[in-house]
């Protein structure tokens, strides 16, 4: 019975050093994958500003949030379906992470591997937040979530501190798109 079974030895070899290649192969396929998910480009404040400066005819929305922020990451598919359904509409969605610089790699990194949004993420770099808050608007006290709709073509700038639902976004989407409208008449 021993000859019978000393036939499958290489095979049994081969079977366990494919396992392990297999393990191998697993890590480096989640390698490729948190390779090709979404890294945020890292941006400073004038970055941001420069973007609430430019003047064409899409309306940014500009979402602030951070992997820690429970309403933050509740609302961000809310964020990514209007981009989608009203891209048409020159609307750009814009999260802008204010996330921990340490935890970028730890946490923001795979918490966008996980999400797969559709709509673009910037990290905002900047250590002191009180140096920038009230650039983004006088009324926000810091809390998170936070978005500045902006358009300065149309004169646009309008900020909203908290979460939204789904629907409560779609009303301040149209009713800053209607005002774009109005304007073009």
């Amino acid at each position: 019975m021993n000859a019978r079974f000393h036939n499958f030895k290489p095979f049994l070899r081969l079977s366990v050093v494919m396992r392990k290649l297999g393990l191998i192969g697993l890590f480096c396929f989640l390698g490729v994958v948190q390779v090709f998910a979404q890294r945020p480009e890292t941006i400073r404040f004038s970055d941001f500003e420069a973007i609430t400066q430019m003047e064409n005819d899409t309306l940014y929305v500009l979402n602030f949030w951070s992997t820690w922020c429970r309403p933050c990451v509740a609302e961000m598919p809310y964020f990514d379906k209007a981009q989608k359904e009203l891209e048409s509409q020159k609307v750009k969605v814009i999260f802008i992470s204010l996330d921990f610089k340490a935890q970028f790699d730890s946490h923001l990194v795979p918490f966008l591997a996980k999400k797969k949004l559709y709509s673009k993420v910037l990290f905002l770099d900047e250590p002191k937040f009180d140096g920038y808050i009230d650039k983004v608007d006088p009324s926000w006290s810091g809390a998170l979530p936070a978005t500045l709709f902006v358009q300065k073509s149309k004169g646009i700038r309008v900020f909203h501190e908290g979460d939204f639902t789904y629907e409560s976004l779609i009303s301040q989407l149209n009713s800053l798109l209607s005002t774009k409208e109005n304007e073009k008449d």
